[in-house]
């Protein structure tokens, strides 16, 4: 008997020392990747830009027939030649996103401008103002669509933030800018046709453009002018526009430029994203359903897409939230932006901080605009939980940098963003640091001057994710691992 109660109090005691044992290292692992689990440690050579590289990955999503392949400007999988493009510096990258940022808000709140010269086309002119209301931004993503019968390849720039699109086009009677493709020529295709100014069309040029249309004899004249003076002024005019492989838009709407200056990088124009009558988007409604998506790469030797209609996404999990309409523009992308978590740690911010001033998303803004009192407390979570690092002078409108040239490693504290009805973008790296060098890498935010001023989701905080666009729908979906 004493035997057998030996053996069960051996045993007893064998089974809780294991269970004391494997509870304690549970608590310690547990904790250790609570840690982690907040944390995105990453080799900082990895943070260096990829321009220099030669070789483009290439992602597969850009071969189906409602896709076309999104790449940046600069870099080996451009498909601007890099003797046509103007490279700019990181700060005056950052400074033509200050006045892309002021011209949205300019639309946004608009501001009486005074009229600016006129612009002629040959014999023709349209007066456009001083300030449009539109700027092209500096962080520019091209894709290629085909316009005409037979199609011309054309690289434009992709902006959400603008409705009007427009390609430089033959004779340019009065000035082109270089481009990477042949100017389009008209004449050369059978299905292209000017708008006249009686018709209706000719009237929604002035709402999607900022400038009143002008009128050559019978022709309507669309003018454009950007917030760095660039501008594109020409024949209103519709043709076939090919999207991808075999997608089509018959009678596509859009401005033939014979007048164009500016710093367009070697695109032949611009392809306008935005809500407006004349948009792709809503040009293309009785085929794709008012439904897009895009994926922006992180780096500028990868691919990402845009694609018309669904089936363009490649994340498994799409998490949605609402579009909102706005007093404002209406042909901006608005969103509930409720919440900024830092490390894990939700950031103690009534919801009322970004609400008072409104939040849209933007690709051809760089930089992620927040309220001042957001920004200032991301900002001191982010600092402190960047304490080791050393500090950096700032980067033009960056305040928050950090010198990690003498590190192999960097520990970054992961920063999610969180919207109404549960989507949120959990950042990578790419989308929390925006690097100069390795002696300058900085927190890719800026806070807002005034409580009252909009808030813009920039396209940094975009990049490696699906972000799915159902207009008709009234949502917008974000989903992890949608491109490099």
């Amino acid at each position: 008997m004493t035997t057998f109660n030996h053996v069960i109090t051996n045993k007893f005691f064998l089974l809780s020392f294991l269970i004391l044992v494997t509870s304690s290292c549970w608590i310690t692992n547990a904790n250790h990747y609570g840690e982690d689990y907040h944390i995105h440690t990453t080799q900082v050579s990895s943070l260096l830009p990829s321009d220099l590289s030669s070789t483009c990955n290439s992602s597969p999503q850009g071969r189906k027939s409602n896709s076309v392949r999104l790449s940046h400007r600069h870099g080996p999988c451009s498909p601007v030649d890099s003797e046509k493009t103007t490279r700019l510096t990181h700060v005056e990258i950052l400074e033509h996103d200050k006045d892309r940022v002021e011209s949205i808000r300019n639309r946004v709140k608009p501001n009486l401008a005074q009229l600016d010269k006129v612009r002629p086309v040959g014999q023709k002119t349209v007066v456009l103002p001083a300030k449009s209301g539109s700027t092209i931004g500096s962080g520019n993503y091209i894709v290629t669509v085909g316009l005409g019968t037979p199609k011309k390849d054309l690289s434009l720039i992709f902006d959400t933030g603008s409705d009007f699109t427009w390609t430089q086009c033959a004779p340019c009677a009065k000035s082109c800018y270089d481009q990477q493709e042949p100017v389009f020529d008209p004449s050369q295709s059978s299905t292209y046709s000017n708008i006249t100014c009686s018709s209706e069309l000719c009237s929604e040029v002035g709402a999607a453009t900022s400038a009143s249309p002008g009128c050559s004899s019978t022709t309507c004249i669309y003018g454009i002018q950007y917030g760095d003076s660039s501008f594109s002024v020409g024949f209103f005019a519709k043709d076939t526009l090919t999207l991808g492989t075999g997608a089509y838009v018959p009678n596509f709407y859009f401005g033939c430029g014979e007048n164009n200056q500016g710093l367009f990088g070697g695109s032949a124009g611009l392809l306008g994203l935005g809500r407006n009558k004349l948009s792709v988007v809503s040009q293309s409604a009785s085929t794709f359903g008012s439904y897009f998506s895009y994926c922006l790469p992180s780096k500028s030797n990868s691919t990402g897409h845009l694609t018309f209609g669904q089936g363009g996404v490649s994340s498994k999990v799409i998490k949605y939230t609402s579009l909102l309409s706005s007093s404002g523009d209406a042909s901006f992308y608005y969103l509930n932006l409720i919440g900024i978590t830092v490390a894990g740690r939700k950031l103690a911010l009534s919801p009322t901080v970004f609400s008072t001033g409104g939040t849209l998303i933007d690709s051809g803004t760089v930089i992620t605009r927040l309220p001042p009192d957001a920004y200032t407390a991301l900002q001191g979570a982010f600092r402190k939980a960047m304490s080791k690092y050393p500090t950096a002078p700032a980067l033009s409108i960056l305040d928050t940098c950090y010198d990690l040239s003498s590190y192999t490693t960097v520990a970054v504290p992961k920063i999610s963003m969180l919207f109404s009805g549960g989507a949120s973008l959990d950042l990578q790296v790419s989308g929390i640091l925006y690097v100069k060098d390795l002696s300058q890498v900085c927190l890719a935010f800026a806070g807002n001057e005034d409580a009252g001023d909009l808030g813009i989701i920039g396209n940094v905080q975009q990049t490696t994710f699906d972000v799915v666009y159902d207009v008709a729908g009234g949502k917008i979906g974000f989903g992890a691992g949608g491109c490099m």
